[in-house]
């Protein structure tokens, strides 16, 4: 097949879908199939020359959603040389454009949500919502009406979707989803990290490692960690924001674990696979996860994951022995640390077997393949 996958950009400090996205863009082109990418960012702009397959960056947008004038009359013209058109993500100007060049067309085109329908969001921040309201009638809900599949990557996120606005009607397909199988030696790429930041050695440490972001849970995580007798706390990720960095790390000094605390910045290659190796368990008591490409992550590395019940694929992984989950509150993240303490070593090294067989069995980047282009071929016009 010919596919186009689109997304706002490919900059690695936002987080989101891109993991997933490269790593099946790679599966993909061995299988044989032509896959091309188009953004909104600038064709210098930071991820763009990294990002495996041709890239079209056709910014830079404008402001946050990510006008730009070029995009529309770029899809018009090259729509017939595609056989599926990819969405990832909405509420920028790649979803709407997408609809504005092919509503129309023969071309089919399929929408990621990536978690963004979630009614936390609404609930969080009212404000924006009502933005949303006002574009949502006359946008995206048009993006996901006329798109041939709307894709959610677990059965809760297709749930909760439905729950944002009442004006609601698409077809809505659960696919698997995933990543790779790290292809590092985990026992080197563990010593290096802990060579990079040697207060570790000899640690039995718990690992936050995403973007740093209120919704991620972070202060009550250090709250919970403050009330328990664990070695150390790594927070590994990139911050977009300084003041809620500084806000993190005072409220390290202010719950008296500072010394016990380490802020590592973005860890990528070999370094992040040696973090998720290395920790003794993986922590993310997050308040809304569609999926979480890091749990997955730890998952691969035999890591068992700490895990609030807002992450939408905790049923998943606590059915298979692969971690806890408990609410977003700070008592549920207290509860989490409490138990993981709690656990005998024996206990511990089955969970870290459990955990890489939830990864090979439910999110494993050829699973995640197959169901994806099963549902494009069932809708492509070739089909």
């Amino acid at each position: 097949m010919k596919i186009l996958r689109c997304i706002h950009s490919l900059d690695p400090t936002i987080g989101g879908p891109l993991e997933s996205v490269k790593q099946s863009t790679l599966v993909l082109t061995e299988r044989g199939h032509e896959v091309e990418i188009v953004c909104l960012d600038a064709p210098n702009a930071r991820g763009v020359n990294e990002f495996p397959g041709r890239v079209h960056a056709l910014g830079p947008g404008r402001g946050r959603y990510g006008y730009s004038p070029r995009f529309v009359p770029w899809l018009r013209q090259r729509q017939r040389d595609f056989d599926a058109v990819v969405i990832h993500g909405i509420w920028n100007y790649h979803s709407f454009g997408v609809w504005r060049a092919l509503h129309r067309t023969s071309t089919p085109y399929f929408v990621f949500p990536h978690g963004m329908l979630d009614p936390w969001f609404n609930r969080t921040y009212p404000l924006k919502h009502l933005k949303k309201l006002l574009y949502w009638p006359w946008a995206d809900y048009r993006v996901l009406r006329d798109a041939a599949a709307v894709l959610f990557t677990a059965e809760e996120e297709r749930r909760l979707a439905r729950e944002s606005f009442s004006l609601y009607r698409c077809r809505e397909v659960v696919v698997n989803y995933g990543t790779a199988t790290p292809n590092e030696n985990l026992s080197a790429a563990a010593e290096d990290f802990l060579n990079a930041f040697p207060e570790l050695h000899e640690k039995k440490f718990l690992l936050f490692l995403g973007r740093l972001h209120v919704k991620k849970g972070i202060e009550e995580l250090i709250q919970a960690f403050a009330s328990v007798t664990a070695d150390h706390l790594v927070i590994a990720g990139p911050c977009r924001d300084p003041v809620y960095l500084e806000k993190l790390q005072r409220l390290t000094n202010e719950a008296g674990v500072a010394e016990r605390t380490t802020f590592t910045g973005m860890l990528r290659g070999p370094r992040k696979w040696g973090a998720f190796a290395a920790a003794d368990a993986f922590v993310l008591p997050s308040h809304q996860e569609n999926f979480g490409i890091a749990i997955v992550e730890a998952l691969a590395c035999g890591t068992p994951v700490l895990i609030s019940k807002q992450v939408n694929i905790w049923r998943e992984i606590v059915e298979d022995g692969g971690g806890f989950a408990e609410v977003d509150t700070p008592a549920g993240a207290r509860r989490l640390l409490e138990r993981w303490l709690a656990t005998g070593s024996e206990t511990k090294e089955l969970m870290r077997v459990r955990a890489r067989t939830c990864f090979r069995q439910r999110f494993e980047i050829h699973r995640a393949v197959d169901s994806f282009l099963a549902v494009l071929q069932s809708s492509s016009p070739a089909a």
